[in-house]
């Protein structure tokens, strides 16, 4: 006699292969993902205004200040 190996036998340990697989996959997905949207949140400038200052008709009409 000898172990038989069957489907049965193999499919908790393929099951596992394939998850780590998927894991690994999005994982790399995410890092790309924040590589790119990283670079731009990065050349954005922060326009509010402090709290500190009154907001006035200037600075909501006057395109040039920043």
């Amino acid at each position: 006699m000898g172990i038989h190996y069957s489907y049965k036998n193999t499919r908790g340990a393929k099951a596992m292969e394939k998850q780590a697989k998927r894991e690994k996959k999005l994982a790399e997905k995410r890092a790309k993902k924040q590589a790119k949207t990283g670079f731009s949140k990065e050349e954005k400038t922060d326009k509010t205004i402090p709290l500190d200052q009154v907001i006035t008709l200037d600075h909501l009409t006057n395109p040039d200040k920043k």
